[in-house]
């Protein structure tokens, strides 16, 4: 079978206060493409009012979703599924990650099960990002079918220089600081890929094309790079057949991160 994942962080879940513009672009968006997977960062708002959120994108896509709630940032992280994926379990966790962690396992038509991982590490250092790195480093067993997307606010080892990393903000640039306190820090994929994560934006040749800012939000607290990754245990990550970062005038606007859409053959 063909499976086809999206990942996206949608700031804020696409919704500026009451204008939900964004969301209805990132719909279209979703809608368009017809992954058999989506996995959705920063989901705020989707527990609300019964998870009024969660239920009304369900019926927008035509795909059933699992939240999983941020405790602590309200950042909730959200993977979404069609038929003929079927769920066997989900869960969430809240506690060693500084957003949360959610994790679909899926029976494939043929019998086999697929783990989904969505992961938002947290922006706030490269400390506290290699200590969530550790818990998703025992996830990398090479004959499983596991997949690891999301943001993960960090440079890869395989990239070029951050573009514009020397002129943002102290503040800014201070959460992305490797131990020289002059470079970008790259030790978290670099952590994830020793303990047999494959990058498969990498591995296909997608590598090196930022993923944010996207061009309707240059003047945040990013510099020109790719901190989304789609990662695969090895086993997943031999059946890769495409990567791509969704740009286009649509996704320029929608998120300050852009999309990555990726396609196996299992």
């Amino acid at each position: 079978m063909k499976l086809s994942v999206l990942t996206y962080n949608t700031l804020f879940g696409g919704r500026d206060g009451a204008d939900d513009r964004r969301a209805q672009a990132q719909i279209r968006l979703i809608n368009e493409l017809k992954s058999d997977i989506f996995l959705m960062q920063e989901a705020k708002g989707f527990d609300a009012n019964g998870g009024a959120w969660l239920y009304g994108m369900e019926a927008s896509i035509g795909m059933r979703g699992f939240l999983a709630l941020a405790p602590r940032t309200g950042q909730n992280v959200a993977i979404f599924f069609r038929a003929p994926l079927r769920p066997v379990s989900f869960e969430a966790d809240g506690a060693n990650f500084h957003h949360v962690l959610a994790t679909l396992k899926a029976a494939l038509p043929d019998g086999r099960t697929a783990t989904f991982i969505a992961a938002h590490l947290c922006p706030n250092g490269v400390a506290v990002r290699l200590r969530e790195a550790a818990y998703l480093a025992v996830h990398a067993a090479p004959g499983n079918l596991t997949l690891i997307t999301g943001d993960f606010n960090s440079a890869s080892p395989h990239d070029t220089d951050p573009e514009g990393f020397d002129a943002l903000p102290a503040q800014h640039r201070a959460r992305y600081l490797a131990d020289d306190l002059r470079t970008a820090d790259r030790s978290v994929l670099a952590h994830l890929e020793a303990a047999g994560w494959v990058d498969v934006g990498y591995a296909l040749g997608g590598s090196n094309v930022p993923t944010v800012p996207t061009a309707g939000f240059t003047d945040t607290e990013f510099a020109v790079m790719r901190c989304d990754y789609v990662l695969a245990s090895k086993s997943l990550a031999a059946q890769a057949t495409s990567y791509k970062v969704i740009r286009n005038p649509a996704t320029d606007m929608a998120s300050d991160h852009y999309p990555v859409l990726a396609e196996f053959t299992l």
